[in-house]
Formats: C-alpha cells, sequence, structure tokens
C-alpha cells in the first residue's frame, strides 16, 4: 500500500518526465541519490514536498536557527538544513544524517561540498551515517564541549513519517538528540499522501515521549523569494507541492511525567 501511494504521488506531484535529479533552490545545486540500494528502498532518491516546505519556512524566516545547533535525520539530499548553511545569521552547527549507505551518504557528501562556496563561515556542517534508534553518542560527540544540557537545538524531520514501523525508533533518536531546554524544537513535515491515522499515531506516540506539538499553517501560497528549478518546478507547482503537505512544531511538555523533574533552561525560552 505505502508503496502505490508514494508512486501515485511521485508521479503527480514529484518527479517530471524531464527531471534529471537535481534541485535549484537559489544558488543551492542539490542531487538526489541514484536510483538504486538503500537509496531506492529508504526513498533517499526523490524531493518530496515536505522538504520544500521546510525550506520555504527556513529561507522566510519562519523557522528560526540563527546560532543553534541543527541536526536533520534522514536527510535525503539535505534541502533544509543545507539552505540553513547560507543564511545571513545561520546555524552555529548543521549535521546532516542518514542512513549509513555509501550511495547515499556519498550523495549527501557531494551536495555539501558542491555547495561549499554558499556556506556561511559562521556555520560548521557535518554528514553522519546514521540508523534511527542506534547509539548517538557520535553525534552528540560534535556539539560543543561546553553545550549543557547535551543536545540539539533543532531536529529537523522531512517526509519521514510514512516509514510507520519505525515510528518508536524515529521518536527515540528525536527525544535523545533534542536538547533538554524550553527553546528547543523539533520540525515535522509530512505529505498528505501519508495517511492522517499513520501521522496521528506518530504524534500521538512522541507525546507519550514529553513531545507536545503545534500544527503549522496550511498554506498553499509558494512565499519563497529565491528561485527553484529542477523537475518541472515552476511557481505554480512549487505551491501545489506545497499545499500537499502537513507540518508540526514539536517541544518539550513541561508538564508531562516524564519531565517533571527536569531542570529545563528557561533563559532562552522561545
Amino acid at each position: 500500500m505505502l508503496d502505490d501511494v508514494l508512486q501515485d504521488t511521485i508521479a503527480l506531484f514529484g518527479e517530471q518526465p524531464d527531471d534529471d535529479g537535481r534541485i535549484l533552490y537559489g544558488e543551492l545545486e542539490l542531487t538526489t541519490a541514484p536510483k538504486e540500494g538503500k537509496a531506492n528502498t529508504l526513498l533517499a532518491d526523490h524531493l518530496f514536498s515536505p522538504s520544500l516546505l521546510l525550506a520555504e519556512q527556513i529561507e522566510r524566516g519562519l523557522i528560526s536557527l540563527s546560532n543553534s545547533s541543527v541536526v536533520e535525520l534522514g536527510a535525503g539530499c539535505a534541502l533544509p538544513s543545507l539552505l540553513s548553511t547560507t543564511l545571513a545569521q545561520p546555524p552555529a552547527l548543521v549535521v546532516i544524517t542518514d542512513y549509513p549507505d555509501y550511495t547515499i551518504l556519498n550523495n549527501l557528501k557531494d551536495n555539501i561540498s558542491r555547495n561549499s562556496r554558499l556556506k556561511s563561515p559562521l556555520c560548521a556542517v557535518h554528514c553522519v551515517g546514521y540508523e534511527w534508534g542506534k547509539d548517538i553518542g557520535g553525534i552528540l560527540e560534535l556539539l560543543p564541549r561546553n553545550s549543557e544540557p547535551r543536545g540539539y537545538d533543532v531536529v529537523i524531520l522531512s517526509d519521514l513519517l510514512h516509514f510507520d514501523a519505525s515510528h518508536g525508533v524515529l521518536i527515540s533518536s528525536l527525544t535523545s538528540l533534542l536538547r533538554k531546554t524550553n527553546s528547543a524544537r523539533t520540525y515535522v513535515a509530512a505529505g498528505k499522501y501519508t495517511p492522517k491515522e499513520v501521522c496521528k499515531n506518530f504524534l500521538k506516540e512522541a507525546e507519550l515521549a514529553g513531545i507536545s506539538w503545534e500544527e503549522g499553517e496550511d498554506d498553499p501560497t509558494w512565499r519563497g523569494k529565491l528561485e527553484v528549478k529542477g523537475g518541472g518546478l515552476d511557481i505554480e507547482q512549487l505551491g501545489v507541492r506545497k499545499g500537499m503537505c502537513r507540518w508540526w512544531i514539536g517541544r518539550w511538555d513541561v508538564n508531562h511525567p516524564s519531565n517533571r523533574f527536569t531542570d529545563f533552561r528557561r533563559d532562552v525560552d522561545a
């Protein structure tokens, strides 16, 4: 069922016949992974609409990442996180992760290298192979040593909820990586082709783990100013694809039993 839904969605809102796997977002030039092996199985060989939605929000400054630490899980071609490295006020640290497969990671490293001239000197970027639910020690080691409590200010999840059998390990990684502060946020986006009950299950399970949610605005108008090209995209298609998404902002629920006795920092509450 999942394969049928995604293939129908790709045909309608994803690849066009002339799509060569390349996307231009402003000066940023990205490629999707080759359509083979794990890249094909895990859908890292496509740019799905939720990545475009989150990129537009980042471009417009509606997702504030200035001087923060950011990690993206299941990044694919890493459009949201790589776009953030080019901002005038960028994150201090961006860690881009995906499944530890040569083809997937090699494409990510190529995207980082190809756009290195656009990266702000104020931002450090790392690419890490990571399987959800596994040890996060290597990812935490990339944080500044004086960063307490340990964790990332922002965790990005773009179009990962359709892997419903993996919700448990994905939430485990999310809650282990998200910094225990009032200002920490996770941004989660999913295509409307992912069944509502699947999204609800993820949100509910994350709530049980101590995350509270606010749903983002449903706005089908593309409001980004940077030119976007590739895969037959134009301003009309960008609006259509944005309208095919739902997204949420997650934060720690300080009243949740598992968080009630946590020493949350309140000096940078947003």
